[in-house]
């Protein structure tokens, strides 16, 4: 079952579960969609696979199968640049 994480990986952006701009890739690094075409220039910081974007659990199933709560926050030089802005 997918964690649907709570944020972007590079920038801390709000991901809710029902977001379209969440994209992932096949370990479940979670980015929205402007860095992951931006300043990871499509290819995963950490594993270096492709995106494709979140599924969208239904909100029905979301109180019995939860999305994470714990944030994960890149140390990559590029995205630690893109949280201080």
């Amino acid at each position: 079952m997918l964690a649907l994480r709570p944020n972007c990986e590079c920038c801390d952006r709000d991901l809710p579960p029902e977001s379209p701009l969440a994209v992932i890739c096949s370990f479940e690094c979670t980015f929205c969609r402007d860095c992951a075409a931006g300043v990871l220039e499509g290819a995963c910081p950490n594993c270096g696979g492709n995106f494709s974007p979140r599924p969208i659990r239904p909100a029905r199933l979301l109180e019995k199968y939860p999305p994470s709560s714990s944030r994960v926050v890149s140390d990559k030089p590029g995205c630690a640049l893109k949280r201080m802005a």
